[in-house]
């Protein structure tokens, strides 16, 4: 089981079992000042075994296993639906009239996704080779139906690759993504790996592309048994038009400064003799252009759950079938069943990869193929020196269910 995002969803994302070390309000905050006081009595024990093997770790924690009671009961080879959880913002990256419109456009959709990424995303039951498909249906807002495939592209590390398409309004995401994470100054410390590549197609049959970097998260509130997030640095959405978003992230301090705030500069390409625009505010619920002070973006209202096959209509390696028993175990609390049923699955997986070493065979991926070098990363990267300057990636094999 990977951290951190174990973590997060079973303390930060179900209130109604923890209350947050920070309870925020529009003007205020309180901080719980016992510790371990969101942890329930029965697991206090465990909790804090796990805090000192915490401290005491050295290098990536995506090794360790957490408590059983931190399960998530949903699988991390969903996360991609959450960028998403608004389609008609993806849709509508299309509609822009213009390169400066489009960006504008791109921007606007990246940072309504991140509210579902980083604050309410339910993860991650293990690493094991797993498949989610789903889709968001067609409406007249934003045209045809949004599909998204996923894959565990790899174990260890654990890696998901994924694609998302409104193929009617020719807006196609894909990427991947996996994590490395650490223990500093009682914070786990995560560095995102992976990138996005965006396209749209144009009416004129050209294709823009948008590269689209990660940014780092920083996890506070261990001690008190309830972890929260920030995002911390700066992440960046550069253009083959030449438009450039810097995303610069500010978290809240202990006694200053406002959660989940960021600034983003939108700025011309060098032939553009154009103010750039910039965009504040806090990504969790609003912001606004600052020149003009019109609304930007606003994730205050519902968002719009991926439709997924009953499970009795899934393949035996999708991730809510194969996780069935096991999320049941954990959304009922009965962590003993959960946990017999995730080990059952682990060592089965286990097996098949002794049994594949064993006979000289690889593991196949079903719908991606791995790159070592991902050339749309290097060329847009180059326009605003990237680090690192190269990455490898996953190409698409136009193979999904929905295909």
């Amino acid at each position: 089981m990977a951290l951190p995002f174990d973590i997060l969803d079973r303390l930060v994302s179900r209130p109604q079992t923890f209350q947050p070390v920070y309870r925020f309000s529009k003007n205020s905050f309180t901080m719980s000042e016992q510790p371990g006081e969101a942890v329930p009595a029965a697991q206090k024990g465990s909790w804090a075994s796990f805090l000192k093997s915490l401290a005491g770790f050295t290098g990536d924690l995506s090794s360790m296993t957490a408590p059983p009671f931190i399960l998530s009961p949903t699988s991390l080879t969903e996360f991609p639906a959450y960028w998403c959880e608004r389609p008609e913002l993806f849709a509508k990256i299309a509609d822009g009239k213009n390169e400066e419109e489009r960006a504008l456009a791109v921007l606007r959709w990246f940072i309504s996704t991140l509210k579902g990424q980083y604050t309410s995303r339910n993860e991650s039951m293990g690493s094991e080779k797993k498949l989610f498909y789903g889709y968001w249906p067609a409406t007249a807002e934003r045209g045809g139906k949004t599909t998204l495939v996923v894959e565990q592209v790899s174990h260890h590390p654990p890696i998901t690759a994924y694609r998302i398409a409104n193929e009617e309004k020719g807006v196609v995401l894909t990427g991947h993504n996996a994590q490395k994470t650490s223990f500093s100054g009682g914070s786990i410390i995560v560095k995102q790996v992976g990138h996005a590549v965006l396209t749209v197609r144009l009416p004129s049959g050209d294709v823009e592309e948008y590269l689209i970097t990660l940014p780092r998260l920083r996890i506070d509130g261990l001690w008190y048994g309830s972890p929260y997030i920030e995002l911390t640095d700066t992440s960046y959405i550069q253009s083959s038009s030449g438009w450039l978003s810097q995303i610069d992230y500010k978290g809240k301090g202990y006694f200053s400064g406002k959660s989940h705030s960021f600034k983003a500069t939108v700025t011309p390409p060098a032939h553009l003799y154009r103010q750039p625009h910039v965009i504040e505010g806090t990504w969790h619920s609003t912001s606004r252009d600052v020149r003009t002070g019109a609304i930007f973006h606003d994730v205050t209202t519902p968002k719009e759950e991926v439709t997924v096959a009953p499970i009795g209509e899934q393949g035996e390696w999708e991730s809510r079938r194969l996780w069935n028993v096991v999320a049941k175990g954990i959304r009922d609390g009965d962590f003993d069943t959960a946990a017999k049923d995730k080990s059952r699955i682990e060592n089965e997986q286990r097996q098949r990869r002794r049994d594949e070493l064993s006979a000289g065979t690889k593991w196949e991926l079903k719908h991606f193929k791995h790159i070592e070098s991902c050339p749309t990363y290097e060329r847009l990267g180059k326009l605003f020196s990237v680090n690192p300057p190269t990455e490898d990636g996953y190409d698409y094999l136009n193979n999904g269910p929905h295909t």
